[in-house]
């Protein structure tokens, strides 16, 4: 199967992809935000610099795009492989995820709580509230 788009316009799209910044980012960043936390961003001293840290409860949240970090959830549509470039795409996934499990070991070994949202749980905003809640009240 080829690629739908010319390599030149495939080439653009990729670069557009942010690390920062992103929708689903915003989502949890607004929510927290409106629940009365106060956060830090993308802490360099930390492992994996963090999308959001709760330095004095010693908590990070981790804002995963479905596809990027492949969300193990079969329900999710967003996590599928490409058709296409599996010898490529599979080894890339692959490595997003074992980085992944290696930045929350370093921070749990450094005394951190982790929680990851995936991008598809942005889109139910009470539900996320509730997780969001459970995790960042000390009760």
């Amino acid at each position: 199967m080829t690629d739908k788009l010319s390599p030149e316009r495939r080439s653009r799209n990729m670069a557009a992809i942010r690390s920062k910044n992103m929708k689903p980012e915003m989502i949890v960043r607004k929510l927290v935000h409106s629940i009365g936390f106060r956060y830090r961003l993308h802490r360099k001293d930390l492992p994996g610099k963090p999308d959001l840290v709760f330095g004095p409860r010693k908590k990070v949240i981790f804002v995963h795009g479905c596809f990027w970090h492949q969300h193990p959830d079969p329900n999710c549509k967003d996590s599928r492989l490409p058709k296409s470039r599996l010898d490529y795409w599979v080894p890339k996934l692959e490595r997003n995820q074992r980085r992944d499990a290696q930045v929350q070991e370093e921070l749990q070994g450094l005394g951190w709580t982790c929680l990851t949202i995936w991008e598809c749980e942005t889109k139910q905003i009470e539900a996320l509230k509730k997780k969001v809640l459970k995790f960042l009240r000390p009760y």
